[in-house]
């Protein structure tokens, strides 16, 4: 997990760039509109507004309720599994919700869509996010104290 300030925006950034970036091809296989064109095309936009979901809108909610829940918070795993589910719930919450706004718009069927793309999404997510990103993600953070790049200074 990370420990300072730069750790923290490093990570954030890589976890929520390796969601987008897997979530987007999952969600353009599933709708048979999957190419690299598609990919690349939503990537930027997508990781943007996620970003700003994941920093402005979920991160500090996700991490209360995370920590408020009845779990050994001296047992690592037991809080990265309850952030990292509390986050992906969040997350999954508002970009499903701008998914089914950048393909559909607002429709008389948009909640019926937004519906159907969540649970789709959480199926997918939450392992992803638990079993492959996070693991990775972490392994990267923690090679990447190895080198200075990451400390705090006091300037």
């Amino acid at each position: 997990m990370p420990q300072n300030k730069k750790e923290g925006i490093f990570f954030t950034t890589i976890v929520c760039f390796s969601m987008v970036l897997s979530m987007s091809a999952y969600n353009l296989l599933l709708h048979g509109q999957f190419s690299l064109s598609n990919l690349l095309g939503g990537l930027v936009p997508g990781f943007i507004v996620a970003f700003i979901f994941d920093v402005l809108i979920v991160s500090l909610p996700a991490k209360k309720i995370a920590f408020a829940l009845p779990i050994n918070k001296e047992k690592k795993i037991q809080m990265i599994i309850a952030v990292s589910s509390c986050m992906v719930l969040g997350m999954v919450f508002f970009m499903s919700m701008y998914g089914v706004i950048v393909q559909f718009g607002f429709t008389e069927n948009f909640l019926s869509y937004y519906i159907g793309a969540f649970f789709k999404n959480l199926i997918m997510a939450l392992p992803l996010q638990l079993l492959i990103v996070g693991p990775i993600c972490r392994r990267i953070l923690s090679m990447s104290r190895q080198s200075s790049w990451l400390k705090e200074t006091n300037n």
